[in-house]
């Protein structure tokens, strides 16, 4: 039997390959950068085909770099950025318009008019999830509404609609020769047009937003013996690698962190922060601005849900400060220069660049810099940018408490931001909870490898995955309760102010 599974993350700034051995350890991985392109205020793209090159690229790197061939994998997962839409030919492969990011708010207007006539309380009903610009509906629509020809070319079965899982999984499956058309339960939760108790599309929802059910995938379990096709990237010339995973990156590091147990909860730190909690074969609608969402699905067993708070802007902070500021050359000097002063000296820093998610969901919500006097210095920005990370993190764990009941006595972390120690450490400060990094970090792509390792019995069941989570770092909080809480208050004031810049309506 191959001794490795292999797992595509295809992220919101970069896409990887990661090969895993079946201790759950990581053999080899490569990842590529891919343009952020940004033509308006609140307009967030990417350009589709640059993400399908970069993908097979990865792979060949991967494979080429590591000496290992495709018959040396079990299998393959994919794990992908949620709710980025695109809308694309299948005869030709060519993209009708730019990828529509989940960050970008340029639906913000559809989502107010749905709340306002009535068909919101639908969508939370239905989906476990509010009328947000966040979500894929809203920007299918726009896309269908503003693109010439679009809605033509449906009629014709010459547009079809997926979130990158299926863009990737379409071309690595042969595109234009017979690609396969398929997205995961966990995927299409994420749509706003998928009901949690049917795991369908749903015939009144797509009604709302006027899309045609024939552009839409097939609805599949997440991890799936049957599988969704097999490889046919250059680089795997040497043998065919069956693909038997798909999860949204959020639910796939939920299986990296082998949160299998209602209760469990983990938080991954990436271009926003996204924790979520298990709370088993029930889905449990909040009443404290989170999302309900399908955790996972693996094969014929009954689907996990979770709730989740969803944060837009974290990790992508940092990188404005690199790209936009130019105050730091790279995201680890953060937390060098973060380090130069004691605290943030009386500043706030709230990164509502896309508006506010979880637990606010203001989509009306720009970015602030509040408390600024001329004593305060670029580390003093510094660390207010880390600060705004954990802060945001309380507020969604916060919501998570009212909702479920359920009391943190410690969060698991991944992530590319959970490499930077003092942000690490301000998080247990600031929760008051111990933070917990475990070995393989990068737990999204494990993830995607763990599931489709389950399908083909590379890994026997759960318990076995269990056994392979061993903890790298663990941060305990130095704060005071007075301490944590009068910083807190600050940033709760903060936070108003960022409210009622971007008209919705």
């Amino acid at each position: 039997m191959p001794e490795f599974v292999g797992a595509i993350d295809q992220g919101t700034t970069s896409t990887r390959f990661m090969i895993f051995d079946h201790d759950g350890a990581e053999v080899a991985k490569y990842q590529l950068e891919h343009e952020q392109i940004l033509p308006r205020a609140g307009w967030v793209e990417h350009n589709p085909i640059e993400i399908w090159t970069r993908t097979s690229a990865v792979i060949q790197s991967t494979l080429q770099r590591s000496g290992l061939q495709a018959s040396d994998l079990a299998a393959m997962g994919i794990t992908n950025q949620r709710e980025t839409t695109v809308v694309w030919n299948p005869r030709t492969g060519r993209p009708y318009y730019n990828a529509i990011v989940w960050q970008d708010t340029r639906t913000d207007r559809i989502a107010a008019a749905l709340e306002r006539d009535g068909r919101g309380q639908v969508i939370r009903d239905k989906t476990g999830l509010r009328p947000e610009a966040y979500f894929s509906g809203g920007k299918i629509q726009w896309i269908l509404e503003n693109v010439d020809g679009v809605r033509e070319a449906v009629d014709r079965g010459e547009a079809v609609f997926g979130n990158t899982d299926t863009w990737v999984l379409w071309n690595l499956t042969g595109g234009v020769n017979g690609g396969v058309h398929v997205t995961d339960v966990t995927n299409a939760s994420r749509t706003m047009l998928m009901d949690l108790d049917t795991l369908d599309w749903d015939d009144e929802l797509l009604s709302f937003f006027g899309i045609p059910r024939r552009m839409l995938p097939e609805i599949r379990p997440s991890s799936d013996p049957a599988g969704y096709g097999v490889s046919s990237v250059a680089g795997l010339a040497s043998g065919e690698v069956p693909i038997t995973a798909i999860l949204g990156d959020q639910q796939a590091a939920t299986v990296g962190q082998v949160c299998f147990s209602p209760g469990e909860a983990k938080n991954t730190y990436g271009t926003g922060n996204f924790l979520l909690l298990n709370t088993g074969t029930t889905p449990v609608r909040s009443k404290s601005g989170l999302l309900t969402t399908v955790a996972y699905k693996f094969g014929d067993q009954p689907a996990v849900f979770a709730l989740e708070g969803s944060i837009a802007v974290t990790g992508s902070a940092v990188q404005w400060l690199r790209d936009q500021l130019h105050i730091i050359t790279s995201a680890a000097q953060s937390e060098t220069l973060a380090r130069q002063v004691e605290d943030n000296g009386g500043i706030y820093f709230v990164p509502a660049f896309s508006g506010l998610f979880a637990p606010y969901w203001r989509a009306d919500a720009r970015g602030a810099i509040v408390g600024l006097s001329r004593y305060n210095t670029d580390a003093h920005l510094a660390r207010a940018t880390l600060e705004s990370i954990c802060y945001q993190s309380r507020d969604v764990v916060e919501a998570m408490q009212q909702d479920s009941g359920v009391v943190l006595d410690v969060l698991k972390v991944d992530g590319g931001v959970t490499a930077n120690d003092l942000c690490m450490q301000l998080q247990s400060d600031i929760l008051g909870v111990p933070v917990s990094r475990p070995v393989v970090s990068e737990t999204t792509a494990l993830g995607a490898a763990y599931a489709a390792g389950l399908a083909v019995g590379f890994w026997r069941d759960t318990d076995e995955l269990r056994a392979h989570w061993a903890q790298d770092r663990r941060w305990e909080p130095t704060w005071t309760k007075d301490q944590r809480e009068k910083a807190y208050a600050g940033w709760k004031k903060a936070i108003t102010k960022a409210f009622d810049w971007s008209e919705t309506d």
